[in-house]
């Protein structure tokens, strides 16, 4: 079986290409296609696969501004040649799944979103753009809407990497689907006994709109006695900078993997106020014994159990249910009122039923059962 593996593109690990990496795992003889590739920034495991690229690979400044190309992906990824594949996998949040397929190829698309900037978001990436610009981007996300909907019966089979999504695929594109919910490195982020938990909270997080760093700041600048260390990256770092006035907020960008493990298994808690669609971060405190403070809407109202839904001591969290500083500040007084209920073995326990290995098993049977495989 000659397998074609689809994805959006390539310049970090995050995420879809831990998912990625099993996807050339189970077929290690595949052909990786997608937008455009920087082989430095990508895992051994992915850059020792055959890579194919598009148009947009050769365009200027793509590997920084490949946004700027937005309205070229369809064509981009329709170029692709994809005749004599018996079986296409789509690892998509953007165009991937629009991938034309050869007509006997049996297409799975692992989604981990219908276009966010285009479905269900566009106020949050661009609703702070100048009138004009948001006008032009407004025209082009049109386009995408439709362009989007054409290429649905290239799609044999949806999998959603959550119930959110799971729904969203259903509202948007009245299409079925199953979940398999994405891997998250339980063996990389461990529990240590050893390490005592101490006076700081911690965020991990891009620093892009829809994340909500701006909460979790204005939160603890309200709240002078209680340090947090945000860990990340982004385009609002400078704008999020200036809004720290207080000493118990640092902003330390992003830190060495042992160091970030280490501050999940020292953090009080984890911090996190992004509607997300699953939400890796979140499970890997988890998986340091780590409880979460979450905002209670999208994946990481599957993969955390609330004090208010636990028995028994279960807890992994606690929700607030508004993006809102003020909400964020109850959560947390809520936290530390029960502080001593949550339990980091139950904690982590939690997290080992989203593990690495029981993703790759779970989508190993689900595709051995879609195509009849022995």
């Amino acid at each position: 079986m000659k397998v074609a593996i689809i994805h959006d593109w390539l310049n970090g690990m995050r995420g879809g290409e831990k998912c990625l990496e099993v996807f050339c795992e189970l077929f290690p003889r595949a052909d990786i296609f997608t937008l455009l590739y920087d082989s430095a920034s990508v895992s051994p495991v992915i850059s020792n696969m055959p890579v194919k690229t598009s148009f947009i690979q050769h365009l200027p400044f793509a590997l920084k501004k490949y946004r700027n190309y937005l309205p070229l992906f369809p064509a981009a990824v329709e170029s692709f040649n994809l005749t004599g594949y018996d079986f296409i996998l789509s690892s998509s949040h953007s165009v991937a799944k629009g991938a034309r397929k050869p007509k006997n190829a049996f297409h799975l698309c692992y989604c981990y979103t219908p276009m966010r900037y285009v479905w269900s978001f566009f106020e949050q990436y661009f609703g702070s753009y100048p009138f004009l610009k948001k006008k032009i981007v407004s025209y082009v996300t049109e386009n995408l809407k439709k362009w989007d909907l054409k290429t649905l019966d290239r799609v044999d089979e949806f999998v959603a990497i959550s119930k959110t999504i799971q729904k969203r695929i259903n509202d948007i594109y009245k299409r079925d689907s199953n979940v398999i919910y994405p891997p998250v490195d339980c063996e990389k982020f461990i529990l240590n006994s050893r390490v005592k938990r101490e006076d700081f909270y911690l965020c991990i997080s891009a620093l892009v709109p829809y994340k909500r760093i701006d909460i979790i700041i204005d939160a603890f600048s309200r709240c002078p006695d209680k340090k947090i260390f945000i860990i990340g990256d982004g385009h609002l770092r400078k704008e999020l900078e200036r809004k720290v006035s207080s000493q118990n907020i640092k902003l330390l960008g992003w830190v060495a993997d042992r160091d970030l493990i280490l501050l999940c298994q020292r953090a009080k808690a984890f911090v996190y106020a992004a509607e997300e669609d699953f939400g890796i971060s979140p499970l890997e405190a988890q998986a340091t014994g780590s409880a979460v403070i979450a905002y209670g809407k999208g994946g990481v109202s599957e993969t955390i159990i609330s004090l208010a839904d636990s028995r028994d001591n279960a807890a992994t969290g606690v929700f607030f249910y508004k993006q809102e500083s003020e909400a964020l500040i109850e959560a947390i007084g809520e936290f530390e009122k029960h502080l001593n209920e949550f339990d980091p073995v139950r904690i982590r326990n939690n997290a080992i039923k989203f593990s690495r290995d029981n993703f790759k098993n779970n989508f190993r049977n689900f595709i051995k059962e879609k195509l009849n495989l022995n």
